[in-house]
Order: structure tokens, then sequence, then C-alpha cells
């Protein structure tokens, strides 16, 4: 079994660290964390985190569940280790000092949201603590550097980016939950859009919905728009409320 460092720490973020002792090598040499993680990850993005279970991911290594625990504790431990793989580290970026804040902001949201939207089944796990796995850490330190110029005190930096990352995060959600609506249904996302709009007009009325009927009369519910634009908004309206506050805190020589 992996020995607890006596750290205090829950055992994915020690193991994470490399803080706990790692067993020697027993009957299954090639058996480690790591193969023990990406089968896991594997296992997740092939049906999703409800899948994933101790005796599922040692059936996919070929091993036995109880060989397992002499590397990881728990699934607990294990989902800890799984979300801070498939996060890696953050891409460097465009240069804030070159590009402007607002672009390496812009780079990190975006960045973000492509691991997610690659590895949906982090959207399952409860956020429990703040970030304090390696690469979650550099996440947050990448963001931070991205404010470095801005004039923001410490903690409004901190602040705009768990207001990005929480956009990120709240539009990758709904993306994955229509997404499995959709595929649930056998129906195509525009079939489903065509129908509520459809079922919208019946159910509504100028005298009670007047702001819903003009939505519907300009026809913004038949022009579906692509894959991004939605995020692209959001994240553009977020910067610019960001931006307002950075040229305030310049103005006023902070």
């Amino acid at each position: 079994m992996a020995k607890d460092s006596g750290s205090g720490l829950p055992p994915g973020v020690e193991t994470a660290w490399g803080l706990r002792e790692r067993p020697g090598k027993g009957p299954r040499p090639g058996l480690s964390v790591a193969r023990i993680v990406d089968a896991a990850i594997d296992l997740a993005n092939a049906e999703g985190l409800s899948a994933v279970s101790m005796s599922r991911v040692a059936s996919a290594l070929g091993v036995s569940t109880m060989s397992l625990y002499r590397y990881v504790s728990s699934k607990d431990e294990l989902l800890v280790l799984m979300e801070d793989t498939a996060y890696g580290l953050p891409p460097e970026g465009p240069a804030p000092e070159e590009e402007g804040w607002r672009t390496a902001l812009a780079h990190w949201a975006r960045a973000q949201r492509d691991v997610l939207y690659r590895n949906l089944w982090i959207l399952r796990i409860p956020i429990s603590t703040p970030p304090i796995t390696p690469n979650s850490v550099a996440w947050m330190e990448r963001g931070l550097v991205c404010l470095r110029d801005t004039g923001l005190d410490e903690g409004e930096k901190t602040q705009v980016i768990l207001l990005v990352s929480g956009f990120v995060r709240n539009e990758a959600t709904l993306a994955a939950d229509l997404d499995a609506a959709t595929r649930a249904s056998g129906r195509s996302m525009e079939d489903v859009m065509a129908s509520y709009t459809r079922l919208l007009a019946e159910l509504t009325d100028p005298q009670r919905f007047p702001a819903v009927t003009a939505v519907l009369r300009a026809g913004v519910m038949d022009r579906p728009d692509g894959p991004d634009d939605e995020f692209v908004f959001g994240l553009e309206r977020l910067l610019d409320g960001i931006e307002v506050l950075v040229r305030s805190r310049n103005a006023s020589g902070r």
C-alpha cells in the first residue's frame, strides 16, 4: 500500500505532488500510478465518469483490483489524479507584455475550454477544494501572470480568474448537458431547437410575453449560432467588463 506522508493533505493531493511513498517492485513491475490514471481517463472518455471504478480500471489493465490499492488508495484519490493529469500544464500562450492582458487571458480561457471539451467527465467531479494539485496551481499561476501588468491588486486578479474560469466551466457544462440530451433523444440539436421554437410559439402570446414574441418573430431561434459563437460572445463581454475595471484602476493611480 502507498504510505501516508503524515502531511495531513488528501491522499490524491499528496500523490500528485509526489509526497506519498510508492510501493516497491511487485509481481506487476509494469504497473504504476501513471498507467492506472491513464487507464481510468480512457475509460471516462469512452463511457463517462460513472463507468470509472477500481474494478473496471483493474480489468482494463489486466490486473486484480487489490493490486491497484498498492498504488492508489481509493477512488477519490484516483479522481484527483485523473483531473490533474487531464488538465496537464497550461500552454504558454501569448506574452501579456507583448500582446496585452486581454489577448493572453482569452487564450488562457480557451485553453481551459479545450481541456474540458476533450474530457467532459471532469465536469461531473464536484469541486470540493480550491486549486491545490500541481497542474491546477500552474493554471492559476498562468492566469495571474496574464494580469500581471493590469494595475489590479492581488485580490482583484484572483477574483478575475475565478470569474473567467467559472464562465468557462459553466459554458462547457451546458454544452455537455445539451449534447448528452440530444444524443439520448437520437435527434440533432437543430431538430431539438426547431421543436422547442414551435412549442414556445404555441404556448406564448404577445400580450403576456411580448419580449419572447419579439424574439420568435425576429427568427433568432431559427438561426442557431455556431458552436463557438455563444462562448466568444460571453467571453468578450466578460473581458469588456474587466477592461473597465483595469482602466479605472489605472486612472486612479492604484
